[in-house]
């Protein structure tokens, strides 16, 4: 198949394609990695009168491990942050997931802001960012704003990017001390969508007990759901923590829909199941085994 006619524009620089990006509107469609948009244009589920391609803004290629967590620029693909070591260091969560998108050659392509900006809830990073508490960077001519995950992802395939807007970077916050992260999911063959996925967070204290349990599912609602289940957990070590009521709680908060892939039932079961693995995997790491 191929994609509906547009016009095509090259900015050489942020400001022009910001300007660019004015002037088409809603009418307007950013190529980064275009591993979803284009697949998108061939089956004409998208059809833009205008599309930017950012690709020749060696300023939004960027990757920053900052003090409180990382900065990845809109032009960092995939690869580049699975990678980078320093990244591993500051938010170990990162790489974890992104060794679970997809394949490597759809990795050395596809961008992390670009993932996040079609905001699809079967994808790894929306999750990893709404866990986190992230946020995405969002620019338009003259103006500059940070959108928290919480906010950002509003329904199926649909962000907080506005028209004439460009997402520019997202933020990872780093992990405080004594604190643990896990990604665990289910899908029919690698790379592909899981049908369910789990990314824990456990925090503990100076007598490693638990202080504060999250989870961010994939694949059970219209945007990553994120579930505080330390209540459930309870105030104790990770080795006699309730993992399964923990499980329930989660079962209880998602509302996953059926499809030609799985039931909602069987959906159910895998976000319970994923809940406890990931839970004891991140608790494990908090101290330190």
């Amino acid at each position: 198949m191929k994609p509906p006619p547009f016009d095509y524009h090259a900015p050489r620089s942020l400001g022009e394609a910001l300007d660019t990006l004015a002037e088409a509107g809603e009418h307007g469609k950013v190529l980064a990695g275009g591993q979803s948009l284009i697949p998108m244009l061939n089956m004409r589920l998208a059809a833009p009168a205008h599309l930017v391609d950012i690709n020749r803004l060696a300023e939004l290629a960027t990757l920053d491990v900052e003090p409180g967590g990382v900065r990845v620029g809109a032009l960092a693909r995939h690869a580049q942050v699975e990678r980078s070591e320093q990244v591993a260091a500051a938010q170990p969560l990162l790489r974890e997931a992104l060794r679970l998108v997809a394949h490597p050659v759809i990795r050395n392509r596809g961008t992390v802001v670009g993932s996040l900006a079609h905001a699809d809830p079967a994808a790894e990073l929306p999750a990893v960012l709404a866990l986190l508490g992230g946020s995405v960077r969002l620019a338009r001519s003259g103006a500059v704003r940070d959108v928290p995950a919480a906010d950002f992802f509003v329904g199926l395939l649909e962000s907080a990017v506005e028209p004439g807007e460009l997402a520019v970077s997202a933020f990872f916050p780093a992990l405080p001390p004594r604190s643990g992260t896990a990604f665990r999911e289910v899908a029919r063959r690698h790379g592909d969508y899981a049908l369910a996925g789990i990314a824990a967070l456990v925090r503990l204290d100076d007598d490693l007990r638990i202080t504060s349990a999250t989870v961010a599912c994939v694949s059970v609602g219209p945007v990553p759901v994120v579930v505080d289940v330390t209540g459930a957990c309870g105030h104790r070590p990770p080795a006699t923590a309730d993992w399964a009521s923990a499980a329930r709680a989660v079962q209880d908060r998602i509302e996953p829909e059926a499809d030609i892939h799985a039931t909602a039932a069987y959906r159910r079961h895998l976000a319970g199941v994923l809940t406890e693995q990931a839970l004891r995997d991140a608790a494990r790491e908090a101290t330190g085994a």
